[in-house]
């Protein structure tokens, strides 16, 4: 028997990424990398329990995670080394891993490193942080973006599939899209920000980077779910839409609401507003100023405070190492009176109120990711202004309790060009729907839950009654047939539907089903009119899912169509008595 042990699939996948991490040469990337021998080590635990069963869905993907989100056993920096040092920081290694990565390692990740940021997640530029300035991964001239820089440009190199970052005005949108990558950020406090350092503890999100957005969607559902750790947490609600509408309207800014883009950035998204109108979406005008002079709160207002609270008294000790720019960003919030913080929180819920009246009768939101793509040396001659710019279209997104998701739309000037798609508060996954279709990606849900519901008459897609489900947010599972326990009657209804009958000798039936929410079932359920009716039924391979059925006088009194095999079939051939 060879003792030569055959290397296994993470085994593997850590070994590339380390040979990637030296042929690429970055070291400003990472703060601190995991020994090879300890991941590798990690790695071949995930192939041992891959190998006597377990089911783990990141199985061997390599994870890099920003150095604010603590990993147990290494030091959390958020870019000021003295931080993880001063009795005035947070000094020495985390002693619990924050509950966003355990669950990714859990699912069979395996973590690389922490990676460098623009300290204390305060910037868009990727610039400040005594660690070195993160490159662009191919534009070397050029700025990364922030404030998840290292952790975008390690999955933009190959060299993480799961970049970890956070985002509270654009960190994890702004460098996905000058990295040509996926960058998604949940609704907050859907992911646990518990073993976190802030940078605005009621704004702040855990976010994902990803060369696709199928492992984006995957990491996050891994990741959603609330934390007794964290007491900002939320649930998904009873009511949460599933699935986005075959044709939707998505919102666009108007012309006045491009003008800090440069003719050739504004070619770039009117080439994307076009890509969203091929899958078979609409799109409306709408005025978004009020979003964006929303977004000056967050820096020229009282919500600045919460930048000091988090690490302002740390930041008046003076250390070394502290970023200038940073620095004085967050000293503005150290004399911030209550009742200028309250009457600013008072702005920003009437501006999400009359966010919510410009969005009417839109789906989803589309903007432009950023305005330009500057370099690092325009950055570091003029660090404040540039960096402004930069969170145009991204700093009142988690405010105004919005969900994004950025993705990439082409290229301009030579560099990756993004848009991002917003949806309202818990619409996260109607954000990724439209995404995917840009994408021409399948992505699964981000919501586990739901209930899965049979459709076979006037529901089924191209049927009369089918927007009733698209409204509650109705996701579509599969095509699939009955039992053959069924029998298909027409019902003298208006519009004419079909009742499924269990008799126990029948034929297979055609049908769909659709996954809904608990608050969307019932909602279905409220409205359904007789003779109609929702209970069990069974499916060709044995399952049971909820499906419509009818009352037996109606069944009794409909005309079988049975033979027809399904409804649709039965319209084209012809029903012979007419509703009445």
């Amino acid at each position: 028997m060879s003792d030569v042990l055959v290397e296994t699939m993470a085994e593997q996948r850590v070994r590339d990424a380390y040979a990637r991490i030296a042929a690429a040469d970055r070291p400003e990337v990472w703060i601190a990398l995991v020994p090879e021998a300890d991941a590798l080590a990690a790695a071949r635990v995930v192939d041992a329990r891959v190998a006597a069963g377990a089911d783990l869905p990141l199985a061997g993907l390599t994870l890099a995670v920003k150095d604010n989100i603590d990993v147990a056993g290494m030091l959390t920096t958020a870019g000021c080394p003295s931080y993880a040092t001063s009795p005035a920081g947070r000094p020495g290694p985390a002693p619990v891993t924050a509950p966003a990565v355990e669950r990714l390692v859990a699912a069979g990740a395996v973590l690389l490193g922490k990676t460098n940021l623009d300290q204390f997640a305060t910037g868009l530029v990727g610039t400040r942080s005594p660690f070195g300035a993160v490159r662009h991964a191919t534009l070397p001239d050029r700025v990364s973006g922030g404030s998840s820089s290292g952790s975008a440009v390690a999955v933009a190199l190959g060299i993480a599939d799961i970049g970890l970052g956070t985002d509270t005005a654009g960190s994890g949108r702004v460098p996905a899209a000058f990295g040509g990558i996926v960058g998604i950020k949940t609704t907050v406090g859907l992911v646990p920000t518990s073993g976190v350092i802030p940078a605005c503890r009621t704004y702040d999100v855990v976010t994902t980077f990803t060369r696709d957005l199928a492992l984006g969607v995957l990491a996050t559902r891994l990741m959603v779910g609330t934390d007794p750790t964290d007491p900002s947490g939320r649930p998904w609600p009873a009511d949460v839409r599933l699935g986005l509408r075959a044709a939707p309207v998505v919102a666009v800014p108007r012309p006045d609401d491009l003008l800090p883009l440069s003719p050739t950035w504004r070619a770039a998204f009117a080439a994307a507003v076009a890509s969203v109108r091929a899958t078979g979406a609409s799109t409306v005008e709408v005025d978004v100023s009020p979003m964006l002079e929303a977004a000056r709160l967050l820096y020229d207002g009282a919500i600045v405070a919460e930048r000091y609270e988090a690490v302002g008294a740390f930041l008046d000790t003076a250390p070394p190492d502290a970023d200038p720019t940073v620095a004085a960003i967050i000293a503005a919030g150290r004399d911030v009176a209550a009742h200028a913080y309250v009457a600013d929180r008072a702005t920003l819920a009437a501006a999400a109120a009359r966010t919510e009246e410009i969005l009417a009768g839109a789906d989803l939101l589309l903007l432009p990711t950023t305005t330009e793509h500057p370099t690092i040396a325009a950055v570091q001659a003029d660090p404040v202004a540039i960096n402004r710019r930069l969170g145009t279209y991204t700093n009142f997104v988690n405010m105004l309790d919005l969900a994004a998701v950025a993705v990439p739309a082409g290229t301009v000037d030579g560099g990756p060009f993004g848009v991002t798609v917003l949806a309202r508060a818990f619409d996260d996954q109607l954000a990724l729907d439209l995404s995917a279709r840009l994408l021409r990606e399948s992505v699964g849900s981000v919501v586990e839950a739901g209930v899965d519901v049979l459709v076979v008459g006037a529901h089924l897609r191209g049927q009369p009654l089918h927007p009733e489900l698209e409204a509650l947010g109705a996701r579509f599972v599969a095509s699939v047939r009955t039992s053959a326990a069924y029998r298909l009657v027409a019902l003298d209804t208006v519009p004419r539907k079909p009742g499924l009958v269990r008799t126990g000798s029948g034929s297979p039936i055609a049908g769909e089903v659709w996954r809904m929410s608990a608050g969307a079932l019932g909602s279905f359920l409220a409205a359904l009119p007789a003779p109609m009716s929702l209970g069990r039924a069974e499916l060709e391979d044995g399952s049971w899912v909820v499906g419509f059925g009818c009352t037996a006088e109606a069944g009794a009194a409909g005309v079988d169509v049975t033979d027809a095999g399904g409804w649709v079939a039965a319209l084209a051939r012809g029903i012979d008595a007419p509703a009445g």
